[in-house]
C-alpha cells in the first residue's frame, strides 16, 4: 500500500496534541459486506450498516481491491451517468483511466485522486489502461460519493486531477502517524486567530475533510475536529480501536463518532504480516440535513428530480459517448 510515503515521518509538520476537550464517543462499528461493481471488480460497501442520517453528506463509499490480478483479469465499468453529487476516487496501487462525454479525463495512479463533480449531469467511464490489463498487478483504492445541496447539484461538471505530490503531508505529535491531508482544513491544535493550520488541495463544494493516515504499530492519533462536522473511520488495513473507551476495530469495518471536538483511534501493538501498518480512512463534513432521493447513479432531492434525471439520461441530455467508443454500453443503475 505505497500511496504517498515519506523515509522520515520526523522531517514533517507536525499537528499538536489537541487541548483538553470532548472526546468523540464511538456510535457505531459495522463489517462492510463484499460485493462487485462495474464489469466484476471486488469491492466492500464501506457504508452498508450505518444510519445514512450519520453519514450526511456522504452517500457511498467502496473499498476497491486489494486485488492481484493475472495478466488479461484487470476490468473497469462501462459507461454510465451520474448527476447531484460529487465522487473521489482515491488509488493506493495501481492505474485507472477515466473520461467523461464531455472530452474530460485523465489517468490517476499510486497516491492520486480524480475529484468528478458530476453537478447538472454526464456520461463517465472507469478503466484499467491497456498495459495494465495485459500485465495484471495490484489494483487497491476507493471511491467516495459526496452529497451536493439544492442550490449546487446543478453546477456545470469539473474535474481535479490531484496527483499525490501535491497532498499535504503531516504527522502526529510523536511522529508515530503519517497524515495525509487530501481535501478540508485541519487545524494545529493550538488556538490561532488565524483558524486552521493545513489545508488539502482538493477543492469541495460541500465542506469535508479527507485524510489517509498510517498509524505505527501501537501509535496514537489524536486530532482536533469541527464540531459542526460528523466524523468517520474507515479501517484500509491493520487493526487498532477507536474512541477514548478502546472499541476494537480491523480491516473492513466503520466506525461512526458522536458529538465531541477530538478524534482518537490507536493502532495495535501487533499488526498482521500482510498488513504492518494500521491504515485508516479518516472522513468528516457539513451535514446537508436536506432530504435524499437516490436512484444508482443519480442522488437528487426527491423523486421528481429522479425522474427526470432518467428521463434526461434516456434522451441523450447527460451527454453522448464519444465516437471510439459508440461501441460500449452504458449501465443506467
Amino acid at each position: 500500500m505505497p500511496a504517498v510515503t515519506v523515509a522520515d515521518l520526523l522531517t514533517l509538520p507536525r499537528v499538536s496534541a489537541p487541548p483538553a476537550g470532548a472526546d468523540r464517543p464511538v456510535r457505531s462499528v459495522t463489517t462492510a459486506p463484499r460485493g462487485f461493481e462495474g464489469e466484476g471488480f471486488p469491492v466492500r460497501r464501506a457504508f452498508q450498516g450505518a444510519d445514512l442520517a450519520d453519514l450526511d453528506p456522504f452517500i457511498h463509499l467502496d473499498q476497491m481491491g486489494e486485488v492481484e490480478y493475472a495478466p488479461g483479469e484487470p476490468k473497469g465499468t462501462s459507461w454510465h451517468p451520474h448527476r447531484g453529487f460529487e465522487t473521489v476516487t482515491y488509488m493506493l496501487d495501481g492505474t485507472l483511466d477515466h473520461q467523461d462525454s464531455s472530452g474530460g479525463g485523465g489517468s490517476i495512479s499510486d497516491g492520486d485522486t480524480q475529484w468528478m463533480t458530476a453537478g447538472s449531469g454526464l456520461l463517465h467511464i472507469e478503466a484499467p489502461p491497456e498495459h495494465v490489463v495485459v500485465k495484471g498487478g495490484l489494483f487497491h483504492g476507493f471511491q467516495l460519493w459526496v452529497n451536493l445541496p439544492a442550490s449546487k447539484k446543478w453546477t456545470p461538471p469539473r474535474y481535479q486531477d490531484l496527483r499525490g505530490s501535491e497532498v499535504t503531508l503531516l504527522t502526529s505529535p510523536d511522529g508515530g502517524a503519517l497524515i495525509r491531508l487530501i481535501a478540508g482544513d485541519l487545524d494545529d491544535g493550538a488556538p490561532s486567530p488565524d483558524g486552521p493550520s493545513f489545508q488539502g488541495p482538493g477543492s469541495t463544494y460541500t465542506p469535508i475533510t479527507l485524510i489517509h493516515a498510517t498509524l505505527e504499530p501501537g501509535a496514537q492519533l489524536r486530532l482536533p475536529w469541527r464540531q459542526d462536522f460528523n466524523a468517520l473511520a474507515y479501517v484500509l488495513a491493520g487493526r487498532g480501536s477507536v474512541g477514548a473507551d478502546n472499541r476494537p476495530i480491523e480491516m473492513g469495518q466503520l466506525a461512526v463518532y458522536g458529538r465531541g471536538d477530538t478524534l482518537t483511534l490507536q493502532a495495535a501493538d501487533t499488526q498482521e504480516s500482510r498488513a504492518p501498518k494500521m491504515e485508516v480512512l479518516l472522513l468528516g463534513g457539513q451535514p446537508i440535513r436536506e432530504p435524499v432521493a437516490w436512484y444508482g447513479p443519480f442522488v437528487m432531492n426527491n423523486r421528481a428530480e429522479v425522474k427526470q434525471a432518467v428521463e434526461d439520461f434516456q434522451a441523450g441530455r447527460l451527454g453522448r459517448i464519444p465516437a471510439v467508443h459508440a461501441g460500449g454500453n452504458v449501465d443506467p443503475t
